[in-house]
């Protein structure tokens, strides 16, 4: 298990070497949120590099499962330019995905990154749909090991159709790729968006739209 775990975060790393990020303009820039002493690159203002160490390239607890406990049965790990202040301007990121048995990490998009996932445990249904006109849905069932990739801002999915919990870990080629989980933010915008509205684009009861309203 931990022999798969590093050759797959080894395979996640090599294959986002060519980030979609801007590249920076000096060895590294470790965010920082006081302004004092700090110089605005790309992305969060930097600390000064005199003043780096080594725990600004540093997290622990990527090994610790997340919490399922919810309605979608899923929990997500982030380790971006949030959890490594170093990984500011440097255009990559990692998560830790948990599965309860047919638990899901519902379709969402990533509007500033790729993604690839390889399975660490279990068997997940996944898949994206391409952009308009054409919706097409491309789908696979992986096993541990599999890997497979998402490309930039198309919505895809993942879910566990095991009995059992599933893992999987996840490169993306932004230190802050973003997350828009498409039902949350169709039916859960603050403030609301106008039931009428999705009520046409959807083709649903109004009372429905209102209801799911209510759900996020």
């Amino acid at each position: 298990m931990k022999g798969l775990v590093v050759f797959s975060l080894l395979i996640l790393a090599s294959s986002l070497a060519s980030a979609s990020d801007p590249s920076p303009l000096q060895d590294f820039c470790v965010a920082l949120n006081d302004t004092n002493h700090a110089v605005f690159v790309n992305g969060k203002l930097c600390k000064d590099p005199k003043l780096a160490t080594a725990n600004d390239f540093f997290f622990s607890g990527l090994d610790k499962a997340g919490n399922t406990s919810n309605a979608v049965g899923s929990g997500v790990t982030p380790v971006n330019v949030a959890q490594i202040p170093g990984l500011n301007t440097l255009g990559i990121s990692l998560v830790r995905i948990d599965y309860a048995p047919y638990g899901q990490n519902p379709p969402h998009t990533h509007p500033r990154a790729t993604e690839i996932l390889v399975v660490a445990q279990g068997t997940l249904y996944v898949g994206f749909v391409t952009s308009n006109p054409d919706n097409k849905l491309f789908t696979k069932i992986l096993k541990t090991g599999d890997v497979f990739v998402f490309p930039v801002g198309l919505i895809h999915f993942q879910f566990n159709v095991g009995k059992t919990n599933a893992l999987a870990f996840a490169g993306l080629s932004s230190q802050n790729p973003g997350v828009i989980t498409i039902a949350n933010a169709v039916f859960g915008s603050n403030p609301p968006i106008y039931p009428d509205v999705l009520s046409k684009a959807f083709k649903l009861d109004k009372k429905v739209v209102e209801f799911l309203q209510t759900q996020f």
